[in-house]
């Protein structure tokens, strides 16, 4: 049956739909017809021309694909007007009306066309802002307890990064030979022989491979963890907003450096289910004391802007050389940072401004227990007002060393240079076998690197760096001429005895398999040794829980809402004698 048609004065022709069968648009080609298809989809007003027409039929197509809604894709094209061309691609408007439960997939990034031998680079990927760790990450290993310490399984990590930008153009194998001495070139090469080093996820077989911008790197090592204190983290106050514990000494809050699950963040997340914490403030990592986090990025934000704008106050003790005058002293004294990699700061006029106020609580004849109020948040500000004014944290293993010189840094005085000082600091704890103590290794001095990156806690392959304090790390090495050479270097010194014999290590089937399992041994001495990690290879002398122990304490944590304390720890009796 054909749609009669008939004038109409608000425009040229007008359409009827057919009582039962098709359409047919007046004006067009008799003959065109649209079978099975209806205005009952159609809202508003009735199509005028042959082209509205033939939107309406696109709409009905895209509707019954299942698409997209097309009330706003194709609006009504009054007479006159050209008909817009289609926003959808030819795919969506020829689907079948059986097709509409499956989602078009996205078309692949089209790749450049590359020239002869030229090596393809894919696009970066965008990565996660942010910190959070879940339970893929707290299962990587284990703890256990041996000699009032908390120790980690040893364990296969991945350190990824991206190509940095004075990286392009070098090979990998120049990168590893000028920027990661720690380790010798054949244990890169074995590395590389036994596929833990993956470049844009393809194993590299040849390091001599120049990295290029967006090279993503991907380097699997076998990671070993400095102990820390048995101590457990007491809970002091948890509501739906935050949580606040006591944090034992030797505990960084977060994974930084070679620690990862020896951190406060870490250990909440295992052993107290709390997860996606943000941190508010931080503690060094041998200061203990009140620390609080929050439960959600809103309450993060709230406090940091108590912070910055100074509401917040908080209160420390400590223990300390000498008899402390009795009557309150505030020192201002600017200091400057000597080195963020090894966690130095020194009094300086050319340092950022600073206040702290002391107030002595105690003396014992021998030292003095002194409550202090920072009234900014400089790094070691206590420690170091403390040093200046001739009266360090009675342990403290920077500011109260024999490397400061006789006065220790009193009044501002140390008659070296920062190298000379920093060199000092780690000879010192090198002969006493206490690097890990001081948080640092040997390399961090002596590599070429210094400043350019290397304090950055994500450097992927600082890890796998080796601390050379070991009797036995090299059996013909005198234990007491350790400090003859306050520049030399142990990992060179006393390298693997040859690239061949990594090659033979490396042939060890159990090298594949063990990357991917967690070590849930029950003694330390059952877990299985990494045939290419020479810390496997290495035995240590483990600190004291006293040598874990400094004597400074973050006895409160004030705000105009809240405020949380802990305990007067035992060291700060006033009748304790060490």
């Amino acid at each position: 049956m054909k749609t009669p048609l008939k004038r109409s004065s608000s425009s040229r022709f007008t359409t009827r739909p057919a009582a039962a069968g098709g359409l047919r648009a007046a004006g067009g080609p008799r003959g065109w017809g649209f079978k099975g298809l209806f205005w009952n989809g159609f809202r508003g007003e009735r199509p005028r021309c042959a082209g509205s027409v033939a939107l309406c039929v696109l709409r009905q197509a895209v509707r019954r694909a299942g698409e997209v809604r097309a009330a706003w894709l194709c609006p009504v094209v009054r007479r006159g007007a050209r008909p817009p061309r289609p926003l959808l691609p030819r795919s969506c408007i020829m689907a079948d009306s059986g097709s509409g439960d499956k989602e078009e997939a996205a078309p692949a990034p089209k790749k450049r066309r590359l020239a002869g031998g030229e090596r393809y680079v894919p696009p970066p990927r965008k990565l996660s802002t942010g910190v959070s760790f879940g339970a893929e990450h707290f299962a990587e290993t284990s703890y256990y307890f041996e000699g009032g310490l908390r120790k980690v399984r040893p364990y296969y990590f991945d350190f990824r990064t991206y190509c940095k930008g004075r990286w392009v153009g070098r090979s990998l194998l120049d990168v590893f030979s000028t920027e990661f001495r720690a380790q010798p070139i054949d244990y890169y090469r074995a590395a590389a022989r036994a596929g833990r080093l993956r470049l844009n996820e393809e194993p590299v077989r040849d390091l001599d491979i120049v990295l290029k911008n967006n090279d993503f790197l991907r380097n699997t090592v076998h990671r070993h963890e400095p102990p820390v204190t048995a101590q457990p983290i007491q809970i002091l106050a948890e509501d739906s907003e935050v949580v606040v514990v006591d944090k034992p000494s030797s505990l960084p809050v977060h994974p930084c450096g070679r620690f990862r699950h020896n951190t406060v963040i870490f250990i909440l997340g295992k052993e107290h289910h709390l997860q996606e914490l943000h941190t508010i403030h931080r503690l060094d990592r041998m200061t203990s004391g009140v620390l609080m986090f929050a439960k959600t990025l809103e309450v993060s934000k709230r406090m940091d802007e108590q912070v910055r704008e100074r509401q917040l106050e908080k209160e420390y003790v400590c223990r300390v050389v000498g008899e402390f005058p009795e009557h309150e002293v505030v020192c201002e004294e600017p200091i400057l940072v000597v080195s963020y990699k090894v966690g130095v700061c020194r009094v300086d006029p050319r340092g950022k401004p600073c206040q702290t106020l002391f107030q002595r609580l105690s003396y014992n004849g021998r030292s003095s227990v002194v409550r202090c109020v920072p009234r900014t948040g400089r790094t070691h500000q206590i420690r170091v007002h403390l040093q200046f004014l001739g009266h360090p944290i009675l342990n403290d293993p920077i500011y109260n060393m024999d490397a400061w010189g006789p006065q220790r840094g009193k009044g501002g005085k140390v008659d070296k240079t920062d190298e000379e000082l920093l060199k000092a600091l780690v000879e010192e704890h090198r002969w006493k076998q206490s690097l890990d103590i001081l948080g640092v290794l040997e390399e961090d001095l002596s590599s070429s690197a210094e400043g350019k990156d290397c304090d950055d806690p994500r450097d992927w392959t600082k890890p796998v760096q080796a601390d050379p304090v070991s009797k036995t790390s090299c059996p013909a090495r005198d234990p007491k001429g350790a400090a003859k050479d306050p520049e030399g270097n142990d990992t060179d010194a006393c390298p693997l005895s040859s690239s061949a014999s990594l090659e033979t290590l490396e042939k060890n089937k159990e090298l594949g398999d063990g990357e991917t399992q967690n070590r849930q041994g029950g003694e330390q001495g059952s877990e299985e040794k990494d045939p290419l990690c020479l810390e496997c290879k290495v035995t240590r002398r483990d600190p004291s829980p006293k040598e874990l122990v400094m004597y400074l304490h973050a006895l409160r944590y004030k705000g105009a809402e809240f405020e949380y304390c802990s305990k007067m720890p035992q060291w700060a009796v006033e009748d304790w004698e060490e």
